[in-house]
């Protein structure tokens, strides 16, 4: 048999592999690994490490089924968290397999896979589709609480009311962020039954707090929802109305600065990070933006620990929010030499799990963020660094972090499939499998060029949208995506246009496409704890398949010029024969040998159900 029973070699941390996906402290799961039952493995070794020694177990051949021999062991949860991985072995060799794939030389910790004890993720948010909404442009619900013509200043600008939802949005240097076309959250819950027919299950809303500016990123005041948006009654009411169609509710907040309009920096508060000279340190050095100190117990009890905290409020009633996105999380709490971060995350995560311990901790981080990944601290980060990044640079967009650099971003690269299977494989080995499910995947934000507005081939953006959707976790859909928004490249105010209620959306072909997406993702248990498999990365070519024992998913992506033929080896996660496109697009495939080949058309995503063995 030659080696291609190799792609077969599967384990992860899901329930399909692990007894208890989330074990208590003491407790005994049973670990499998599956390989094709005709591969000449002769046995397979659990290989785990206990009071930082090694242990090797034999595993136990135990069912045969849908073609493939399942090995299993025993693993006791003496710590926290223990490591684990598999040698399977053959005649003429060992091979290591970890979450980062398989070797034949002994790999280093770092790709190991990980089991938490006592760890509890969210339940409901690898199931979820979330929205992002920037509230000032969404929905005008209530136009008697709209911001007026020089009502006040904002850091020196007088703000400017927007007579028409339907004008275009504009630039920092004419609207300097204080200029208002008056949605609200009255707007939000008037298009819950527009966000439920298109399948939406949890929103997200970028800051509702007092705050001058239309983005609210420089708070006034933490413990009251901005007059303009409605105020704290309307959040209540529109949680108890999305709780009641059963979606959930996440807010946006930073707790790494205020505005200079806060009270307690009017005050002159030990809050603030203060110089010798009398100066404060501004977040990123804009002035407008002090940044807390979290040397001060005193604000450590007034944003987490206090029973009325900032943090503690907002998770009870009568407003009941799930969960809590945190900006800039990666820089919080550090300032050079005094390093706070993971100290006070630890602290801020107990103190949200002890009002609500189904609770999302959300942190916006855009880089390899997975020492805070490890079940402590953050749930998951806006995964821009396994999805939007890669993705986008994939088709043709630029890495994000590169367009800031004028010495990275001249160099024209054009990324290929290995490349973006590295980066994201790369990023998601390093984590435990039940932060996996966690993954908050998106292309999209307000921070952000919408990736559909950049002027690339329209079918591969396409296949970027699909692969946020295959991707372990769940995908978020940054408000207007599925309306044909109009929008900018360039500064951030070309990502935060109004939504074009006065336009027939549901005709729209985009809302079509995201409609298809989501009720894929909510039908389908392979989208949310299926098996994860890179099938095919090859130049510009790229396949990716999602499976169960009962259902797969594969995807097949191509940025290329021309037409290619994909070699998959279907049987390895075992699949027949591939069943039908999601998007009714033609299947051209052949069978040769163990492989399917795929003819894909240039610059085309396929989307296949599949036949399973």
């Amino acid at each position: 048999m030659n080696k291609l029973y190799l792609e077969s070699i599967y384990s992860d941390g899901s329930v399909f592999y692990v007894s208890n996906p989330e074990p208590e402290i003491d407790e005994t799961v049973q670990v499998s690994l599956r390989v094709l039952k005709e591969a000449p493995v002769e046995c397979v070794l659990l290989r785990s490490v206990h009071d930082g020694a090694e242990q090797i177990d034999k595993m136990e051949l135990g069912r045969e089924e849908g073609g493939f021999s399942y090995y299993t062991a025993p693993l006791t949860m003496t710590e926290n968290k223990i490591e684990y991985r598999f040698m399977v072995v053959t005649k003429n060799c060992i091979y290591y397999y970890t979450q980062r794939g398989i070797q034949t030389y002994i790999p280093d910790e770092t790709y190991n896979f990980k089991l938490l004890a006592d760890y509890r993720k969210p339940t409901w948010v690898r199931d979820s589709v979330f929205y992002q909404i920037f509230p000032e442009r969404f929905c005008n619900g209530n136009p008697d609480n709209d911001v007026k013509d020089n009502e006040y200043e904002c850091h020196g600008f007088k703000t400017i009311q927007h007579k028409d939802f339907k004008e275009d949005a504009v630039p920092w240097s004419i609207g300097h962020c204080a200029d208002f076309f008056g949605g609200d959250l009255e707007g939000v819950k008037e298009k819950i039954p527009y966000l439920k027919k298109l399948g939406i299950t949890a929103i997200y809303l970028n800051p509702i707090f007092v705050a001058p500016s239309n983005h609210k990123y420089d708070c006034s005041d933490y413990f009251h929802v901005d007059e303009h948006f409605g105020g704290d009654k309307a959040l209540a009411e529109l949680s108890e109305a999305l709780h009641k169609e059963g979606m959930k509710l996440m807010l946006d907040i930073s707790i790494n600065h205020t505005g200079v309009d806060n009270k307690w920096f009017v005050k002159g508060s030990e809050y603030y990070v203060w110089e010798p000279d009398g100066s404060y340190k501004g977040w990123a050095g804009v002035k407008s933006l002090p940044q807390l100190d979290y040397r001060s117990d005193k604000l450590r009890h007034v944003i987490y620990k206090d029973d009325d905290s900032v943090l503690k409020k907002w998770l009870k009633p009568p407003y009941n929010i799930d969960g809590w996105r945190f900006d800039v999380a990666d820089v919080f709490a550090r300032y050079g030499h005094v390093q706070l971060s993971h100290e006070v995350w630890k602290e801020i995560r107990k103190n949200i799990r002890d009002v609500n311990s189904d609770a999302y901790i959300l942190a916006e981080d855009w880089s390899d963020c997975s020492p805070y990944l490890q079940g402590e601290e953050w749930d998951s980060p806006m995964n821009y660094a396994g999805c939007a990044r890669p993705l986008r640079q994939f088709v043709g967009a630029g890495d994000l972090f590169n367009l800031r650099c004028e010495e990275l971003n001249r160099v024209n690269y054009k990324m290929t499939a290995e490349d973006l299977a590295g980066r994201i494989t790369a990023y998601l080995s390093k984590l435990p499998y039940v932060i996996w499910e966690n993954q908050f995947n998106l292309i999209d934000s307000h921070d952000v060029s919408r990736l559909c507005h950049h002027n690339l081939n329209k079918e591969e953006i396409r296949g970027a949208y699909i692969m946020q959707f295959m991707l372990p976790g769940c995908p978020s859909i940054y408000y207007g995506d599925e309306a044909g928004i109009k929008g900018v490249v360039g500064e951030d105010y070309g990502a935060r246009f109004t939504m074009p209620w006065h336009e027939d959306i549901e005709a729209k072909p985009e809302y079509s496409f995201y409609k298809t997406l989501i009720d894929l993702k909510k039908n389908m248990r392979a989208l949310s704890d299926g098996g994860m498999k890179i099938m095919y990365a090859k130049d510009y070519v790229f396949s990716l398949a999602r499976f169960t024992d009962k259902e797969a998913i594969v995807t097949c992506m191509s940025t290329s010029d021309k037409d290619e033929e994909t070699a998959l080896n279907l049987k390895a996660i075992g699949v027949k024969k591939l069943a039908s496109e999601v998007f009714n697009r033609k299947i051209e495939a052949r069978a040769e040998g163990d492989l399917t080949f795929v003819k894909l058309p240039a610059h085309e995503t396929l989307v296949f159900t599949c036949e399973m063995v």
